[in-house]
């Protein structure tokens, strides 16, 4: 297979070093900046271009990683499926366009796939594994912590200069759907009511609400709240899940899932595993739940099995965004059609 990895920042380096360690095939870089063309082409010894519709347009090429801001995904995935090629965006905040290319996919039998890094994540994995095993009975409600002060995303990079800082990609915009993907798994479902809060409340500086508080009503009554900010320091990614006859506990930091047997009294800790970290770059996050992602996106190009997530899907989680900031912005709560 030939990949186009669109855009050369962040994750498009990584998407870069998670399809080489797979050997998944050859790979071409594409970004508007020459800075970041050279830096790929010295760092990773791919090809890079400068013009995206003509390498879009190569008859060679097989998929596209679309590594761009946000609301650049829609229209570069549109163009790869009209060009038939099988197509990955990273977390997006705007559905708009998408049902088009979920018909689009569907006409042409092309793999439409959007990110959704943390159902890869062994923890998250583990959790699930634990629900669906009914290891806490009937779950009753979660909060989860999402969190990270906004300096700190690219540390390299001033937060003032990149998709983040500006109101329509901001980064709890993106980080609440971003969550919502494995979240909702756990559940086994879409929330059926919404309400919260929103607003800026540091003085980064940037036009963003960069604290979201959501409170979700799930089927069967499980009442849950969703932290996400742009202010936590240090970085925090934790999560509670009270059940009929238990606790599930994840702290990322801690690096395991730890459970709580109300009947015996006792709690089950789950190590992860030793985490995946690319040579020369330790101080990034780990990356085998990315490894992980890419891996499945291949495979579903290949044919040998589904890609575990959709753009349907992508769309429901991003209509629990959009309800959030409604109810925010002044209805006390928003209700949401049943999937």
């Amino acid at each position: 297979m030939k990949f186009l990895v669109v855009g050369l920042g962040s994750m498009g380096k990584r998407r870069i070093r998670n399809l080489k360690r797979l050997n998944a095939g050859a790979i071409v870089g594409f970004d508007p900046r020459p800075d970041r063309r050279r830096e790929v082409e010295q760092r990773y010894g791919i090809e890079v271009v400068a013009d995206l519709d003509r390498s879009l347009g190569q008859s060679f090429l097989d998929a596209v990683v679309v590594s761009t801001p946000p609301d650049m995904h829609v229209e570069i995935a549109r163009s790869a499926l009209e060009r038939g090629l099988h197509v990955f965006t990273e977390a997006g905040t705007s559905s708009e366009g998408m049902d088009a290319l979920v018909a689009l996919s569907k006409r042409r039998r092309l793999v439409a796939a959007p990110s959704c890094t943390m159902r890869f994540h062994p923890s998250v994995k583990k959790m699930h594994e634990l629900v669906e095993g009914n290891a806490i009975g009937k779950v009753l409600a979660f909060t989860h912590h999402a969190g990270q002060y906004l300096p700190d995303w690219h540390p390299a990079e001033d937060y003032r200069k990149f998709y983040v800082s500006r109101r329509k990609t901001g980064a709890c915009r993106e980080i609440v759907p971003f969550e919502l993907t494995w979240l909702n798994w756990l559940m086994g479902a879409q929330p059926e009511l919404v309400t919260g809060l929103r607003g800026k409340v540091s003085t980064l500086d940037c036009d963003i609400d960069d604290l979201y508080h959501t409170l979700l009503r799930y089927p069967g009554g499980a009442l849950c709240h969703l932290q996400v900010d742009a202010i936590a320091q240090p970085a925090v990614r934790a999560t509670r899940l009270i059940g009929q006859t238990g606790t599930i506990e994840w702290v990322a930091a801690a690096n395991a899932v730890r459970v709580y047997n109300a009947a015996a009294k006792t709690w089950t800790d789950y190590p992860e595993p030793e985490p995946m970290v690319e040579p020369g770059y330790s101080e990034m996050s780990p990356e085998g739940m990315y490894v992980d992602e890419m891996a499945a996106f291949a495979a579903a190009c290949r044919g040998e099995r589904p890609y575990p997530y959709s753009f349907d899907e992508d769309m429901r989680c991003l209509e629990v965004l959009y309800a959030a900031e409604r109810a925010a912005d002044g209805k006390s709560q928003v209700e949401l059609p049943r999937a």
